[in-house]
């Protein structure tokens, strides 16, 4: 007769002391819209409060030559709108500002 040595007390539900939530991640979300024709809108959600959007908008309409606004919405909070397709100059400024990680951003779009 063969032991089973399976059946050891294993809870898969107990606590394991890994209750670290300070780790929360949160993204930046650069998406672009479709306006009519070519023309399209590029939107940057998700920035930490700690960062003057004002600056960081004119910060970018310098660096891409394009314009851009400050929208506020109710559910999402402050969010850049500029104009083109600026999605992957944007991810990479904001990496290389130092002002999130590559991992941080999500590129929505096509």
């Amino acid at each position: 007769m063969s032991a089973i040595q399976n059946l050891t007390t294993f809870d898969p539900f107990a606590d394991t002391g890994d209750n670290d939530t300070t780790k929360t991640t949160a993204y930046i979300h650069i998406r672009i819209q479709q306006r009519n024709g070519r023309k399209t809108l590029t939107t940057v959600q998700g920035l930490p409060d700690e960062i003057d959007q004002k600056k960081l908008l004119k910060a970018f309409k310098k660096e891409f030559a394009c314009n851009g606004t400050l929208v506020h919405d109710e559910e999402l909070g402050d969010v850049i709108q500029l104009q083109g397709d600026q999605r992957v100059k944007v991810g990479t400024f904001l990496v290389e500002e130092g002002i999130a990680r590559k991992d941080q951003v999500k590129i929505h779009g096509f």
